[in-house]
């Protein structure tokens, strides 16, 4: 195969992802439940999760405080209506929840009854540790853990808003002691923000094992490509991380997502998350969707095979 090949050849349609090694394998569009019980009714909210299965989707991300507990009530809801619960890869994150609030022992073990209970399942797929909690060893938070996966209540530790530090740190106690370790982590990261992932977390998804699992993968709706300026944006809880990215440099990634989105008829959402998917160490995008036609929409980002001149394009446009 000639360079000039090589160079425009497409990346094929990505399938479902074995998350960090764990033998879990997740579809490449995640669902975010951050908007259960906030900005999605009970109706709306389970119309989303059935576009969302209905399309192959089998990863739903939530957590403990998402609307003081009613994104997991919802879920859980939903979960009761199917005929086999462990066809979905559930997440929830612990942590920031008033009623169990850091990662004490105690706070963990109430936090994770707690969620059970309103996800109405016995078992949770991926526990996330919902930010630092420096007044706690972290030997208390991973032994917590390791007694709730013997118990089977918890089959793997994730991470949010944790250092590259404390991560590492995690890793180090891990290998000593036989502590669960994080095998994914949580993260903004999409076009508009990616300094943050690509310096301190991205090497340590991609050398190290983890899996990277990117939030706000769209920026809050701004790589939807419809909104070039603030009276475009809806008065929507939604869209307000939007603005931020309005300006010079916005209008540069949009641009870029245009063109490349012309090129291959796709939509710049789409390309936004096929971005994404062929980022290093990145497993799924979790999706912060308003309806069940978004939810449809983004899954056949998927499908879409950028060619190594598109995803340099875009590099070049959203580089910081």
């Amino acid at each position: 195969m000639s360079a000039e090949t090589l160079e425009s050849s497409a990346a094929p349609a990505i399938g479902p992802r074995d998350l960090a090694g764990t033998g879990v394998f997740v579809s490449p569009i995640g669902l975010d439940g951050s908007v259960f019980g906030w900005a999605a009714g009970m109706d709306d909210t389970a119309l989303m999760l059935d576009a969302y299965a209905a399309g192959g989707g089998n990863f739903i991300c939530t957590a403990d405080h998402y609307s003081g507990g009613r994104s997991e009530i919802m879920i859980g809801s939903w979960l009761r209506t199917l005929p086999d619960r462990d066809g979905i890869v559930l997440s929830t994150r612990v942590g920031k929840h008033p009623d169990a609030e850091g990662l004490s022992k105690r706070s963990i073990l109430r936090a994770v009854e707690n969620s059970l209970t309103r996800l109405g399942t016995d078992y949770i797929d991926f526990l996330a540790f919902e930010g630092e909690d420096p007044n706690i060893p972290i030997d208390e938070s991973l032994e917590t853990v390791d007694r709730l996966i013997r118990e089977g209540k918890v089959r793997f530790l994730a991470a949010s808003g944790f250092s590259r530090e404390r991560i590492l740190e995690v890793g180090v106690l891990s290998a000593e002691s036989a502590y669960p370790d994080f095998r994914a982590l949580f993260a903004e990261y999409n076009l508009m923000d990616r300094q943050a992932y690509e310096t301190e977390l991205a090497p340590l998804a991609s050398q190290r094992g983890r899996a990277g699992l990117a939030m706000l993968p769209l920026a809050a709706g701004y790589l939807t490509a419809q909104f070039r300026t603030r009276d475009h944006v809806p008065h929507s809880v939604l869209y307000e991380g939007a603005t931020r990215h309005i300006g010079r440099h916005g209008s540069r990634v949009l641009d870029a997502l245009e063109t490349v989105a012309k090129e291959l008829g796709e939509t710049p959402a789409r390309v936004a998350l096929a971005w994404l998917l062929v980022k290093p160490g990145i497993a799924a995008a979790v999706l912060r969707a308003k309806d069940r036609d978004q939810v449809a929409h983004a899954l056949g980002a998927a499908d879409v095979r950028l060619a190594r001149h598109h995803v340099s394009a875009l590099d070049k446009a959203s580089a910081y």
